[in-house]
């Protein structure tokens, strides 16, 4: 009786964390979008203002969210998107991941070192304008050149599995394919904070992404199941 009930509350459940991930995709590209165009300067003297404070710490928060928002989009079409899906999904999940480390240090330890090591806090910055800065951060940099491309081709195969899926909507799936090639263009041809508005496209494509699994309709559990066992009933019948 016990496991009847845990595989209701879990035929109940699943779908739901699944469709509030969408919710969490929404979050995710409105967070990222927006603090994109009042982002402050990565330069020293922005470190210990509130707005780098605050946008900085939103920063974790949007990869908190963005790796539950990869999660369910990628359990809603599991199957559908093979192997391009699964590569796309662990691709942006390591991405989420690792950034959400270097997000984390920016509002809680950059500030405390502005006056005691300002030259490694230039160079941190440095790895986010390209502009580098006067310290060798090592392996720290190498990490952080490492996940944007993740990021890239993350992207670009989780948004070709999800076109090929058909289940979301394609044009945002497509968008989200295209926002990472977009993003190393205008990266590489714009000044630091222009290129910023390549996070813009990126953002509106998961927003998008999670209406659009949010709001799908699906039949219920029950009906499916039904409809399922007639399926089964019908050939036997006919013999």
């Amino acid at each position: 009786m016990n496991r009847n009930r845990q595989e209701r509350t879990m035929k109940i459940t699943t779908p739901s964390l699944i469709r509030w991930s969408g919710v969490s995709a929404m979050v995710t590209g409105i967070i990222f979008a927006g603090i994109q165009l009042i982002h402050p300067p990565d330069v020293l003297a922005s470190v210990n203002t509130s707005a780098f404070i605050v946008i900085t710490s939103l920063k974790t928060l949007m990869c908190l969210f963005g790796l539950f928002a990869i999660a369910g989009l990628y359990a809603r079409q599991v199957e559908e998107t093979g192997w391009l899906g699964l590569a796309g999904y662990l691709l942006l999940t390591i991405f989420y991941a690792v950034q959400m480390c270097f997000a984390f240090a920016e509002p809680l330890i950059l500030p405390l070192l502005t006056t005691v090591a300002p030259t490694f806090v230039e160079s941190a910055l440095g790895l986010s304008s390209g502009a580098g800065g006067p310290m060798d951060l090592g392996a720290f940099g190498v990490i952080y050149q490492g996940i944007a491309v993740l990021y890239l081709l993350g992207l670009l195969a989780f948004g070709i599995a999800i076109v090929r899926a058909g289940i979301l909507s394609r044009w945002a799936a497509g968008l989200l394919a295209g926002s990472g090639p977009l993003a190393a263009i205008m990266v590489a041809l714009l000044p630091h904070q222009i290129e910023r508005l390549a996070a813009v496209p990126m953002g509106v494509a998961l927003i998008w992404l999670g209406y659009s699994l949010w709001s799908e309709r699906r039949a219920p559990a029950a009906a499916i199941g039904a409809g399922t066992a007639s399926a089964h009933l019908r050939p036997t019948a006919a013999k």
